[in-house]
């Protein structure tokens, strides 16, 4: 048999499969001997799934408890271990609750929860409700773990209304007993209606609570549940205009700027924008398709017409080498043009006097400072770990790595 470092070898070829055909006893001490290199232990843990050898258990628990151990290591084991009883006391400690290492806080939740400790279960419905996806997956685990061993109504008991997020976990209960969710499309808070709508699941019942529902708001959750379910363009069309059109206005923001922006981003914002957003992108109709290519071209050729020097355009995430983004980079004369993948867009940070009057004339639209400041009020797009409205300029000009 070949030995574990063979199995996992430094860049490509390591083999999982024989990994989780090895000896368990020598996967485990393997992972119990912290001499071994971290990443290499972590994979063998991942690979002892369903298989610890009892007596390996308190070596395993050993690296769990050991505070200087790599986190990665011990957030795995965790995954593990996480249904054994003897860890319980070590994972409630006080002095475990908030531990500081990237992701042992939510493991050690995560584990409470599979252990059926109700008591960590306000904060693992807190840890469910965030928006990083890895946070909410330990979360949700940690309370399905509470609701298999107690069942929900002792989970519920432990959490109150005035939360948004206890909101959240009612409202997944109710879905996952089949009962009706669409009172929640008239929250307050954005987030826990926007989880109602994703959840609705009955047209007959959401078209009866258009009918009945007096808010604006509650009734576009509805509309977009509905096309969710039925992706009946008209039907969406006729409660958007029965509502007379309704949408989110804001100073600056033109039909041409909107329309750019409604259809790039509208279909996936954040749970906590406007639902007018959404809305709008169903209804209306997307910027007609451009021809990239001969946009690149035709900013280039400005440029060169205005005694310029331009070199090969480059899209953003080239330019920087990572990640990706709506906008072209066109160098010249030790300046950088930028153009949008969006609409006919160009803006410059200190650009040459010669360049914009050029591309005007060739049909494109300067984003100057002033117009590219305006925020796009409660259109929240994910930029950098934020979920918050961006201005024009960043959402015509957007890059991520």
């Amino acid at each position: 048999m070949q030995d574990i470092d063979a199995l996992l070898p430094l860049g490509r070829g390591r083999d999982t499969a024989g990994l989780r055909e090895y000896d368990a006893d020598a996967l485990a001490r393997y992972v119990a001997d912290p001499a071994n290199a971290w990443w290499r232990r972590r994979r063998c843990v991942h690979a002892l799934a369903g298989r610890v050898p009892e007596s390996r258990v308190p070596d395993l628990i050993a690296r769990v408890r050991d505070a200087g151990e790599t986190t990665e290591v011990r957030v795995a084991l965790l995954d593990v271990l996480g249904d054994r009883t003897e860890l319980l006391p070590w994972l409630r400690h006080e002095e475990h609750r908030d531990e500081r290492p990237y992701g042992m806080a939510e493991a050690v939740l995560k584990a409470r929860g599979r252990l059926g400790d109700l008591s960590a279960a306000e904060d693992l419905v807190t840890l469910a409700a965030s928006p990083w996806s890895r946070e909410q997956d330990a979360g949700r685990a940690g309370l399905d773990g509470l609701v298999a061993r107690h069942g929900p109504d002792a989970v519920l008991a432990r959490l109150g209304d005035a939360r948004p997020e206890d909101r959240m976990f009612r409202i997944r209960m109710r879905a996952r007993s089949g009962e009706d969710v669409t009172g929640a499309l008239a929250d307050p808070d954005r987030a826990v209606a926007h989880l109602a709508q994703s959840l609705a699941d009955d047209p007959v019942r959401l078209r009866a609570y258009l009918a009945e529902v007096p808010t604006t708001e509650a009734k576009l959750w509805a509309a977009c549940a509905l096309h969710r379910l039925t992706e009946d363009g008209a039907g969406t069309r006729a409660v958007y205009e029965s509502l007379v059109r309704p949408r989110v206005e804001v100073a600056g923001l033109d039909e041409e700027l909107r329309a750019a922006i409604v259809h790039e981003y509208a279909p996936g914002c954040r749970r906590r924008s406007d639902p007018r957003w959404r809305v709008e992108a169903l209804v209306t109709d997307p910027p007609a398709a451009a021809d990239m290519d001969d946009r690149l071209r035709r900013a280039t050729a400005a440029l060169a017409a205005a005694g310029l020097t331009p070199g090969a355009p480059v899209p953003i995430g080239e330019h920087n080498q990572q990640g990706d983004g709506t906008y072209y980079v066109v160098p010249y004369d030790g300046k950088n043009l930028c153009v949008s993948t969006l609409g006919p867009f160009v803006t410059a940070h200190d650009p040459d006097p010669a360049a914009r009057p050029a591309l005007e004339a060739a049909g494109f639209r300067w984003i100057d400072e002033e117009t590219g400041s305006i925020t796009v009020t409660d259109l929240c797009v994910y930029y950098f770990g934020d979920r918050d409205p961006l201005d024009i300029g960043t959402l015509l000009f957007y890059w991520q790595d």
